[in-house]
């Protein structure tokens, strides 16, 4: 079979010195997953995964003798990162389940193409390609990925109860890759098997949840989860997907230039700061997550404010002081959901919501020209005072629209003014 020219970046050097490290003594390695669906399906190729026929300790010892950094990421499974000219290669021997209870499954390694592929979760996923590009499809996944069509292999029942996130899995491929609705089988095991997923680890439904929500067809699937009754089991106060589908839509029409996983979900979560504190606990989430969530609700209510009985609102302003007090970042992102709440109604913050999506890269987060010691300087002696002419001189400077410079904010100190 010629090789594809979506398969060029099979030739890189570096890829290659990797099968230069794995072809040896009779081994084979062959690329496998990710990188090969998405190449089928015009999609970028982030992560290229590679799968063996020689063990994770022979894999160390080659590495070893030609000074590629080899990193043990998985002995356990059979997983070791390789490390060369700055790009990493997850390398996982082939394997075979002995004993499957989720992610602690007994695993022996092997030699079987075929078994390895049959232990995969989707048939999408167990495409390989050899060191020159050659497509190899031991179970006849090409024609589901091109046809986008996201398939167990397999039983579907016995797929998830190997591992219960599969059933976000299902749901995740289906919203990034999939075409039409999610398959039928698939989706009447995700159902039958939901209950699994209260097994599961906070952290491991997060990041699928997470990925899942910012997909290009993620309304599509959080609706039909919406309707087997799944989301109920993950998100605690309700999900709001016609909102994640008008979100989605900001992101078609150029209006975002992306959907971001912590904004999707501050969305789908709509219920205010005690519904997203009560998911954030739910699913464990970081503190920078938590934070950008309650940030672009915390954004949503300034706006308002500032908007409120002003029809001519001067936009740049509004912007300039939403970004002092939240940050660039959190206002772009409650002008986001501004868009998203807003009713047909309401056509003048829709326009200025959108006029403030596009106006607000022209923006940068004012500084304050003043500290402490500027103020002791000019004779103020330290102690509570100082604190409170500073706070007064910070709201004369934010009603000068932030134009007011450190000699103007210093003469009205002298006046009396802050005190």
């Amino acid at each position: 079979m010629t090789r594809s020219s979506a398969f060029d970046w099979i030739l890189a050097p570096d890829l290659q010195a990797v099968f230069d490290l794995l072809l040896q003594d009779g081994d084979e390695a062959r690329v496998v997953g990710g990188a090969v669906r998405n190449s089928l399906l015009g999609e970028k190729v982030d992560d290229i995964d590679i799968a063996t026929t020689a063990e994770p300790s022979v894999v160390m010892e080659r590495a070893k003798r030609v000074g590629v950094r080899a990193i043990g990421t998985g002995l356990e499974h059979g997983t070791v990162t390789l490390v060369g000219d700055g790009r990493a290669f997850e390398v996982t021997t082939l394997r075979a389940d002995v004993e499957t209870f989720g992610r602690k499954a007994v695993v022996r390694f092997g030699r079987d193409w075929e078994e390895d592929a049959r232990r995969r979760d989707f048939t999408l996923n167990a495409l390989y390609l050899d060191r020159t590009g050659k497509l190899i499809d031991p179970l006849g996944g090409l024609e589901d990925c091109l046809a986008r069509r996201v398939i167990f292999i397999g039983d579907p029942d016995l797929r998830i109860r190997e591992d219960y996130l599969r059933i976000l899995r299902f749901y995740r491929f289906h919203a990034t890759y999939g075409a039409g609705t999610p398959d039928p089988e698939g989706r009447a095991a995700c159902l039958r098997e939901k209950e699994g997923l209260k097994h599961l680890s906070a952290e491991r439904i997060a990041k699928e949840l997470l990925k899942l929500v910012a997909a290009k067809g993620a309304a599509d699937s959080l609706a039909v989860m919406q309707e087997d009754g799944l989301l109920e089991l993950l998100l605690p106060g309700g999900a709001n997907v016609q909102a994640v589908a008008r979100l989605q839509g900001l992101a078609a029409e150029g209006t975002l230039a992306r959907v971001a996983p912590a904004v999707a979900l501050a969305v789908l979560v709509d219920g205010g700061e005690a519904q997203l504190a009560a998911v954030a606990d739910r699913l464990k989430l970081s503190n920078a997550l938590r934070e950008r969530m309650v940030g672009a609700h915390r954004a949503v209510a300034l706006w308002d404010d500032l908007r409120r009985d002003r029809p001519e609102v001067d936009l740049l302003r509004v912007l300039r002081r939403m970004a002092f007090d939240l940050g660039l970042e959190a206002t772009g992102d409650g002008l986001a959901l501004v868009l998203v709440r807003a009713g047909e109604a309401d056509a003048q913050a829709i326009e200025d919501a959108r006029r403030g999506l596009g106006a607000l890269t022209g923006v940068s987060v004012p500084v304050f020209p003043l500290a402490g010691r500027d103020l002791m300087a000019a004779g103020l002696p330290a102690g509570p005072a100082l604190g409170v002419a500073l706070k007064r001189l910070q709201a004369v400077w934010i009603d000068s629209d932030f134009q007011a410079d450190r000699a103007a904010l210093l003469a009205v100190l002298g006046t009396g003014t802050p005190e």
